[in-house]
């Protein structure tokens, strides 16, 4: 996910955003084709502790330059689709796990990716909130048209995607 999403660059080969070769953009291009490209989705859910639900969600649109009102805005939208829009005020350490991933997700795609990378998102949840998780973000992917990549553990998770690649013995396999 880290090479996907431009965090490392590949000792060989290369990944592709919008035609250009990740690995020859600079950092601060490199920034805004992930600010406004990709969402990550991490399993931990790495929410800012000092701010609120409402300004962690916001705060992708902010870094893009979007006006603070209507980042707000967005954000209230966004959080009342992942259904917390009765927590906007609540920080991170208010929050409980299911609350903290929706928050999580809810940042990621805020800004309308064209594609969400996820880290086991669902990894540090009981199995009745990873399953109403999960649920969440193929409604989400659904009515937004945004590709989701995940890796899990989870073979749950995965029978439920469209498309399952395994690595195993470091070979990439298509199930």
């Amino acid at each position: 996910l880290h090479l996907l999403g431009g965090l490392d660059r590949p000792s060989s080969g290369e990944v592709y955003v919008r035609d250009k070769a990740f690995s020859s953009l600079g950092e601060s291009e490199r920034g805004r084709v992930r600010n406004q490209v990709i969402g990550f989705v991490y399993q931990f859910h790495h929410l800012l502790p000092e701010f609120t639900a409402l300004e962690n969600v916001a705060l992708p649109l902010l870094i893009r330059g979007t006006a603070p009102a209507q980042a707000a805005a967005a954000a209230r939208e966004m959080l009342a689709q992942v259904k917390l829009d009765h927590r906007l005020q609540h920080k991170p350490g208010e929050l409980s796990g299911g609350e903290r991933q929706r928050t999580a997700i809810a940042r990621a795609l805020v800004t309308g990716p064209q594609v969400v990378l996820a880290d086991e998102p669902t990894g540090n949840l009981d199995h009745k909130t990873a399953e109403r998780v999960f649920d969440l973000m193929l409604e989400l992917h659904q009515a937004r048209n945004t590709s989701i990549i995940v890796v899990t553990h989870d073979p749950n998770i995965a029978a439920r995607m469209t498309t399952t690649l395994t690595i195993e013995d470091g070979r990439i396999r298509r199930d």
